[in-house]
C-alpha cells in the first residue's frame, strides 16, 4: 500500500511539473518589430527638374500641388497600416524607392497619419537617369542609426550606365545590431533576358556588401530589401545573390528569401498582363532564423494587399490601384504592394 501511495504521489508530482512547464511556456511574452519595403511609384515633387518634366503642373501628367498632396496622403495612409496587426504606427524600419529626393520624404513623415510615429530619414542622392532614389525611414523610438552609406553600382563594360545606388544602414533595433540594405535594381527595360546582366551586377554588388559585413561579424543580422525587378526564383536572386527559397538546412551566413513561400502560393506584389510577379523581396541572413528567441529572429513575412490598395472593378480588378494609368490621374497608391516581415524576441 505504501509503495502504491508513493507511486501515485510521484505521478502527481510529475504531472504538476509538466503542467508547470507548459504553463510557463504559454506565458512567455515576446517583443515584436516590423521591417518593410514599399515602392512609392514616382513620388516626385512638382518642381521642374532635368529628369522629371512629366511630373510638373505643366508636364504630361499635370502633376499639380493638389495631386502631389493627394499622393502624399495616400502613401502615409498605407505606411501607417503596414504591420499594424502586430506593430501599430507603421514599421520600425521601412525602405522605400522611386522617390525624387529627400524633400518628398520630409513631407511624407510629417503627414498627420505618420507624425505621431516620429519617423526620421536616411537618404542619399543617386545618379539614376530617371532621377529616382532609394531611401529609408525609421522610428527612432525603436531603431537607432549608427552608420549609413550609399554604394554606387558600376558596370565596367558600360561606363555610361547609371542606376540607383544601394543604401546600407546599420543600427540598433532595441539594442541589437541590425544591418539593412535597400535596393532598387535595374528594370527589365528591353526585355527580361536582355536586361538580366545589369541585375546580375546589382545582385553581385549586394552580395559583396553582405560579405563585407560578415567578414567583420560572421553572425551579422542582415536584411536585404527592395524592388529587385525579379522574382524569388530568378537567376539574379538565386545565382547572383545566392538567396535560398527554403529556410531549412541553411548554413551559417547563407541567405533566405522570406518572400519565396508567398510567391510559391501565387501571391505577388505587382501584376502585368494577367500575370503576378513578386519583385519586392525581403531576404535575410541565416542568423535571423533561430529557435533561440533571446534575440531578434524572423517570425513571418507578408504582402500588404488590403482591398483599398486594389483596383476594385474592370479588366484590372485586383491589380494594385495606381496613381496614374498612362498620363491619366486615377488617384490611387502605387503599382506595387508593400512587403514586410515581423521579428520577435523574448521579453
Amino acid at each position: 500500500m505504501y509503495k502504491l501511495i508513493l507511486h501515485k504521489s510521484l505521478i502527481a508530482l510529475c504531472l504538476f511539473f509538466i503542467i508547470g512547464v507548459v504553463n510557463a511556456q504559454e506565458k512567455k511574452q515576446y517583443k515584436v518589430s516590423s521591417i518593410g519595403f514599399y515602392n512609392l511609384e514616382n513620388l516626385f515633387d512638382t518642381i521642374p527638374g532635368p529628369n522629371d518634366t512629366e511630373f510638373t503642373p505643366e508636364g504630361a501628367n499635370k502633376f499639380t500641388s493638389e495631386r502631389y498632396w493627394h499622393k502624399q496622403n495616400n502613401m502615409a495612409e498605407v505606411i501607417s497600416q503596414i504591420g499594424s496587426e502586430m506593430f501599430p504606427g507603421g514599421p520600425a524600419i521601412l525602405g522605400v524607392c522611386e522617390i525624387e529626393n529627400r524633400s518628398v520624404l520630409e513631407d511624407l513623415i510629417v503627414n498627420p497619419k505618420l507624425k505621431a510615429s516620429n519617423y526620421a530619414i536616411v537618404h542619399y542622392d543617386s545618379p539614376d537617369r530617371r532621377g529616382v532614389d532609394v531611401g529609408l525611414i525609421y522610428r527612432p523610438e525603436f531603431f537607432k542609426v549608427i552608420s549609413s552609406r550609399s554604394v554606387f553600382l558600376s558596370m565596367p563594360e558600360n561606363p555610361f550606365f547609371r542606376t540607383r545606388d544601394q543604401l546600407v544602414v546599420s543600427g540598433l533595433l532595441d539594442g541589437e545590431m541590425i544591418h539593412v540594405i535597400v535596393n532598387h535594381w535595374p528594370s527589365r527595360s528591353g526585355g527580361e533576358k536582355r536586361s538580366m546582366p545589369s541585375r546580375m551586377a546589382a545582385a553581385k554588388l549586394t552580395k559583396s556588401i553582405v560579405d563585407s559585413l560578415q567578414r567583420v561579424d560572421p553572425a551579422a543580422k542582415i536584411v536585404i530589401m527592395g524592388d529587385l525587378n525579379d522574382d524569388p526564383d530568378s537567376k539574379s536572386i538565386v545565382k547572383g545573390l545566392g538567396a535560398k527559397n527554403e529556410s531549412r538546412s541553411l548554413k551559417s551566413g547563407e541567405l533566405f528569401n522570406a518572400m519565396a513561400p508567398l510567391y510559391r502560393d501565387g501571391i505577388g506584389t505587382l501584376a502585368y498582363r494577367d500575370s503576378w510577379n513578386l519583385f519586392d523581396n525581403i531576404i535575410i541572413t541565416q542568423s535571423l532564423i533561430n529557435e533561440n528567441k533571446s534575440s531578434w529572429v524572423f517570425f513571418k513575412a507578408k504582402v500588404f494587399n488590403k482591398p483599398f490598395l486594389q483596383q476594385s472593378s474592370g479588366q484590372f480588378a485586383g491589380y494594385p490601384f495606381r496613381t496614374y494609368v498612362g498620363n491619366t490621374f486615377t488617384g490611387g497608391y502605387s503599382d506595387h504592394f508593400p512587403v514586410y516581415i515581423f521579428l520577435i524576441k523574448e521579453k
